[in-house]
């Protein structure tokens, strides 16, 4: 028996439909529920396509294009008609970045037009928790990062991002873009830091991606003369009790698998493997 199947950009008609998809798995898929649900599926407002793939008329994986290329539920032949459209239409995105399944076949089949890639990041461990330690103490001096505060938190945020992407978020547009991200998480009380007493960040992370089912800490970062002295674990807890209390009831994120130190330290705080991420750098 003949199965119809087809792949086509998705209108703000299907928005429920898609929303569907991404409650299938709503940690591994909050970074993508979080945009459609502010945005919707109308590609100005958020800021890329969503391509759909359907299998007897039903909507079963996506894939969103936008500033990354992100797979999300995708089946095998979801994986090779997204793969086909994105030839298509060119490279525009700067990553490709989903579960590591069905972004390393999307990659093999986009490198022979797209690559070479400038870093690839085939296991990136996906963690979660659900709950506070019981054996750290949050750190006491990391807070919320208030809107008069921005040129204290952008240092810290673009040196975190040079180090932990080897580009700067400022190339191109002088960082206008990179500005308005870190200025709408510090505008939704979502940007956390400790200040020494010179006012300078010791410690800082944000949390991302957030809808009312999960969410996800990220730009994790600890000032280099201060690396090596405890201060990650307590400032973890710190942003974990505020992401359980005001956020979502589980919490993730994913880290690279050869940062050893920032795996312990997450492992500490109660963070468990779940899964695994895969980022293809261009």
């Amino acid at each position: 028996m003949l199965t119809q199947t087809t792949s086509r950009v998705l209108e703000p008609s299907d928005l429920d439909a898609a929303l569907a998809v991404l409650d299938r798995e709503p940690v591994a898929n909050a970074f993508v529920t979080s945009r459609v649900q502010i945005a919707g599926l109308d590609p100005w407002r958020l800021g890329g396509e969503m391509w759909g793939w359907y299998e007897d008329g039903m909507l079963t994986s996506l894939c969103y294009a936008g500033a990354n290329l992100v797979p999300i539920c995708a089946t095998p032949r979801a994986v090779r008609a997204f793969a086909d459209r994105a030839r298509r239409a060119g490279r525009r995105c700067s990553s490709i970045v989903g579960p590591a399944d069905s972004t390393a076949q999307l990659w093999r089949l986009l490198e022979p037009n797209w690559g070479p890639a400038r870093e690839i990041r085939s296991h990136q461990p996906l963690m979660i928790t659900d709950r506070m330690p019981a054996d750290i103490t949050p750190d006491p001096y990391v807070r919320r990062i208030r809107k008069d505060e921005m040129e204290t938190i952008m240092p810290a945020c673009v040196a975190m991002f040079t180090e932990e992407v080897g580009v700067s978020p400022l190339a191109g547009d002088g960082g206008l873009l990179y500005q308005a991200r870190v200025a709408e998480l510090v505008g939704s009380g979502r940007s956390f830091a400790r200040l020494d007493p010179d006012g300078k960040v010791v410690f800082k992370a944000e949390i991302g991606a957030a809808t009312d089912r999960a969410c996800q800490i990220q730009g994790v970062w600890v000032a280099p003369e201060y690396r090596g002295q405890g201060l990650a674990a307590p400032g973890m807890a710190a942003v974990l009790r505020y992401a359980l209390a005001d956020v979502a009831p589980v919490v993730s994120l994913y880290v690279n698998d050869f940062n050893t130190a920032a795996r312990r330290t997450y492992q500490r705080v109660g963070f468990q493997e779940v899964g695994a991420f895969m980022s293809v750098l261009f």
